[in-house]
Formats: C-alpha cells, structure tokens, sequence
C-alpha cells in the first residue's frame, strides 16, 4: 500500500470542500432542483459504474481487464447539459464513490474521484449555461421544442471542453503534490491525450440528452449505453493486447536472465531508471511506456552470445571482447519485427554509443545517437554501479553520481545525467543483489538509499569508471580504468591490467582484461 502524502490529503481535503460548494445551491433550495431527473441520471452512472467493481462483469471475455475508467462520462456531460449546475455536480458522486478503485487507500481516492468529478460536471454546466445551452437544446423558452442544430454543438462543445479542462487540471496538480512531480511534466501531455476522448464523449452525451427530452422520453436515453459498452469492449480488446506484449517482453527478459544468471532483475531496473529519466525530462506517456521496454530490453542479444563468453572468470581474448561486443546487433536483430517497440529498437542497438563517438558498434557521436539510447545508457551504467552482486558490492549511491557527472559530456548525454539526479533527489534509489548465488561482500548496502546526502563521501583513490560500453560477463559491470601509480582501486572494482579511455571504454577489438570475479569487459 502507497501511502498518500499529508500535503495530498490536505489538497484532496481543499477540493471536496469546493466540490461541496458546488453542490450546495441544490440542497439550500431544494424546490428548484429537478430531483426526478437527477435522481434518474445519478443512478444510471452508478448503476453503469458498478459492474466495474464485479469480478465477473467488470473484465472482459478473457477475465484480465477491468472495463475502463471514464468510459461512461456521457452520463454525466448529459447531466451537465440538462440540468443545473448545481444539480448536475450531484448526479456524479454516488457512481464515483462506487466505482472500482485499484489503489489502496481507498477511501482517500474515492473522496478525490467523488470531487473532482463533480467540480468538473458542475464546470461543463456552466459553460453550456453561457453559451445558452438550455434554450439550444429546446427547453429554455423562446418557442424551442426541439434541439436547434447545429448550434446546439457549440454549448455541447464548451460543456466538453470545460470537463476536459477542469480533469486535466486536477489530474496534474495531484500528481505536482502527492508524487513531487515537476509542473511542466506533470501536466506535459494530458490535454492533448484527453482532448479528443471528451470530444466523442459531449457528443455521446448530447445524444441523450436529446433523447431525454424526446417524446420518447429518458428511456430512449439508454440506447445510448450500447455504443458505450460497446467502446468499453474495444477498450478491453486494446488492453489485451497491451498484457500480450508486456507477455512478450516478461518472456525476453526472463531468458536472459536465465542465460546470464549474473545480472538477474538488472534490465528491470534500468527500465525503472529509464523511466524517472523520461519523467524528469517531460516526456510524453506514450513514450515514456515505450522507453521503459527499451530499458528492460537493452541487454537481449544477449542471448546471442555464447554462454561460455557470457560467464567465463578469466580475461576475455580479443575474439571473446568482439563476440561481446555484438550484443546489441544481435538485440536489434532479435526485435526488429516487432513493431510496438518503435524508438525501442533504436535504443538496444545504440546503448553503448559514446557522446565523444568512441563507442560502438557504429561510433555514432553526440545528436546522432537516438535520444531512447542516451537515456538507457545512463540508467544501465548507473544500476550497474549500485547493484550487489555475488563478486562484488555495488557502489554507493553518491560515488556513482559523481561518475556520472565526471564522464557526462564525453561518455553520457548532461541532460540525461541531471534528469537522473533530480530523479534521485525526489525518489532515491533502492538497490539489490542480482546474482542469486553466492554470497555479497561483507560490508552490506542500504536497502533503499535516498538522495546523495545519505550516500558516504567518495573514496580517495580515483572512482571506477562508469562506462557500460564494455559490457562485463555479468552484464555491464562499471569498468575500471588506468589507476594512478600507487593508488589502491576502490572497493568492488576490478583492478585493471590495461589501459582504458577516459570513462573505462575500452577501443572495439582492443585487449581488455579482469580479475578473477567479472572485472569489466
């Protein structure tokens, strides 16, 4: 269970007393609300609602997806249309407060679902007021007796557009106080992905409201729910397919695991790092979902290598460093016909490319190298730093942050390097043993290490480099690089036998060698 922040309860606390507010004009002249008609339409969205928290009804035919959240807002921006503001906020808060809530605590969430739809049906009222909605729709007067169209589209638009609007801005500011989030990537995307629903939503609703006041009466109305479920069903088939990939990817990623037992929950982790990335940067969802696949499958050409290579103790020959070096090829191969992945592609090949061009496996430099590997590049360095494995302890927090930043610009992309920092200073980081066997090192590591100042000062001996560029026999163990005479390597490094580029890249092809435990490759 995620608890909610005091600064959330506190803000949900501001929005259900203006929710309130909203409502109280019904219920302080209760002689001008038309009750009957709330009543119908408050019971038809909770009635619409509820076989959402059924196990039975609420998924789809293969039982895996529940029906989706927002399908049945119609119901209410036909409320919006029909009755007064105050008593349109109403019809929303028996089915919020019933519908189906994933995330625990529950009650909280209720309140801030029952809230913030009603300020938003009581926001698309009003604007349908202003634009004479009552009179366009044939029951305000002047003669009317059936909808005027088309002008009828234009208050039905504003009720949409105000909905849209109002859910967006709540949508964004919960997300600026219960998860820290930055304003611009809070709110980056959510207009834009939500316009377009809301839309085909006001017309759904115009639809029966003008059914509600046909001569055939609200009854009429429901033929409306048909399409309705209809594109809840869609909703489900597209949902399917989305638990089908992620499928795809679970069985990838499991075989590498298998294959390359060293490195076991790293690609997970560096998806999860990809992610706090992309966020801090403002990225939009649909991107950020497909980086993170990017990031939990840069490493499976992996299962093209050989596992002798993968797991051999001793120092790689120069065939052995080549074979290792093909990894991402053999990864873009393996993926190349699987079309949801998009940018992902690019990212598995690229994620050893260098800023400086020294990388491989094209040497590509600076802006040609796609943006997704950039990203996956300082993740997969930074979890390779900070994992506990079997042969070694990961790294502090703060000592791989200031490798980071010391081969930002040469090895890794600034921004990306400052988008993690900030990522780590609101979230932390929480680190793990990947290998399964084998005991870690003595000195043990902090189950979650917050932000830098928890993390020890560095050592006084030179940092190993962060480089992933040479990829290790576990994985993308930080390579080490030329030690100064006399200085001893830091704890969990290996101690290298040949000289290495600024960042621990080693030149494709060139002789590299390790210590008996996964020193880097």
């Amino acid at each position: 269970m995620r608890a909610i922040p005091g600064a959330a309860r506190a803000y949900i606390l501001l929005t259900a007393l203006c929710a309130a507010a909203c409502v109280q004009p019904a219920v302080r002249d209760p002689g001008s609300t038309p009750w009957l008609a709330a009543g119908m339409l408050a019971g038809l969205y909770a009635l619409c609602e509820l076989p959402a928290r059924c196990r039975v009804l609420g998924r789809s035919l293969n039982g895996s997806v529940p029906v989706a959240a927002g399908s049945f807002f119609p119901v209410l921006l036909a409320a919006a249309l029909l009755l007064p503001p105050a008593a349109a906020a109403l019809v929303a808060v028996p089915g919020a407060l019933l519908g189906r809530i994933e995330q625990r605590p529950r009650s909280a969430r209720r309140v801030w679902r029952a809230a913030q739809l009603a300020l938003a049906t009581w926001a698309a009222s009003r604007a349908q007021v202003l634009f004479g909605g009552p009179v366009a729709l044939g029951g305000g007067g002047y003669g009317l007796t059936v909808p005027d169209f088309p002008y009828v589209l234009l208050p039905a638009g504003a009720a949409a557009l105000a909905f849209c609007l109002v859910l967006t801005a709540l949508d964004g500011s919960i997300l600026v106080v219960a998860e820290r989030r930055e304003p611009r990537a809070a709110w980056r995307g959510l207009l834009a992905s939500s316009l377009a629903p809301h839309a085909a939503h006001g017309l759904a609703g115009l639809m029966m409201a003008v059914l509600w006041r046909s001569p055939y009466g609200p009854l009429s109305a429901l033929l409306v729910l048909l399409p309705m479920y209809i594109s809840c069903w869609v909703f489900a088939q597209y949902h399917r397919e989305r638990a089908a990939h992620q499928a795809t990817i679970r069985a990838l990623v499991q075989a590498v695991d298998i294959k390359d037992t060293y490195t076991r929950g790293h690609s997970e982790r560096v998806g999860h790092a990809s992610v706090l990335i992309a966020q801090e940067m403002g990225m939009e969802r649909e991107r950020i979902e497909v980086l993170r696949f990017a990031g939990i499958l840069h490493d499976v050409g992996k299962l093209g290598v050989p596992t002798r290579v993968l797991r051999k103790d001793g120092p790689l020959t120069p065939e052995e460093r080549r074979v290792i070096e093909l990894h991402p090829e053999y990864g873009h191969e393996m993926v190349r016909g699987i079309a949801f992945l998009g940018e992902a592609r690019g990212a598995i090949l690229h994620h050893h490319e260098r800023l400086d061009g020294s990388g491989y496996p094209y040497g590509l430099a600076g802006d040609r190298i796609p943006e997704f590997a950039r990203v996956v590049a300082v993740a997969d360095a930074f979890d390779a730093m900070t994992s506990t494995r079997s042969y070694r302890r990961g790294r502090p927090v703060g000592t791989a942050v200031a490798e980071l930043e010391r081969c930002a610009g040469t090895q890794f992309d600034p921004a990306m390097v400052r988008a993690l920092v900030r990522a780590l200073d609101r979230y932390g980081w929480r680190t793990a043993v990947t290998a399964d066997e084998g005991t870690a090192p003595t000195t043990p590591t902090a189950s979650t290490t917050p932000a830098p100042q928890a993390s020890p000062p560095a050592p006084a001996s030179p940092p190993a480099a962060a480089s992933p560029s040479a990829p290790g026999p576990r994985g993308n163990v930080p390579s080490a690089r030329t030690a100064q005479p006399g200085a001893a390597a830091p704890s969990g490094a290996s101690t290298p036998s040949a000289p290495r580029t600024v960042g621990g890249a080693t030149p494709r092809g060139g002789q590299g060698s390790r210590g008996s435990r996964g020193g880097p490759r």
